[in-house]
């Protein structure tokens, strides 16, 4: 019998930045650690704004230079993502509001928690945004996520005497 797989969902504000860099970078540890199978990834935003579009060019650029790809379109989380999802993780602490309150009263089966509490090193509770920044902004998100989403992948592993 084959273990179901977990779902997980990384969510920023607009999907572009920060989340489809976790997703990538999600993705890119299960390739390289034959996990693939055991795992369905999605990223999404809490606003609208940029639903449809490929992750911001400088941020795709700073992973490609990591070997990381970003294959997402924005896309905004919704109600159903609740229930579908395992785990949905958030970038920021108003990311993170922004979610519990949509799933307030709904009976929501999805644990909601933000990204960094799965690094294994001290440092911020949020993941910045690096939108309105240089280029540093970019690399930095990439280095806080790769932390933190080897953190995840620590724990959510799946064991493989049942796998």
């Amino acid at each position: 019998m084959t273990a179901p797989r977990t779902r997980v969902l990384f969510v920023c504000l607009g999907n572009i930045c920060r989340s489809p860099a976790a997703e990538g970078i999600f993705l890119h540890l299960l390739a390289r650690h034959g996990l693939t199978e055991h795992f369905a990834v999605d990223s999404a935003g809490t606003g609208s704004w940029h639903v449809g579009k490929r992750a911001d060019p400088r941020m795709r650029a700073a992973a490609e230079r990591r070997g990381i790809e970003l294959p997402s379109r924005a896309r905004q989380v919704s109600r159903s993502d609740l229930h579908h999802y395992h785990l949905i993780l958030a970038m920021d602490g108003d990311n993170l509001a922004a979610l519990r309150r949509l799933a307030a009263g709904d009976g929501a089966s999805a644990r909601i928690a933000p990204i960094m509490a799965y690094s294994r090193r001290p440092g911020p509770v949020d993941v910045p945004d690096p939108y309105y920044g240089g280029p540093q902004g970019f690399e930095q998100v990439l280095d806080l996520l790769e932390e933190a989403c080897e953190g995840l992948l620590a724990q959510l592993r799946p064991n493989p005497d049942t796998a």
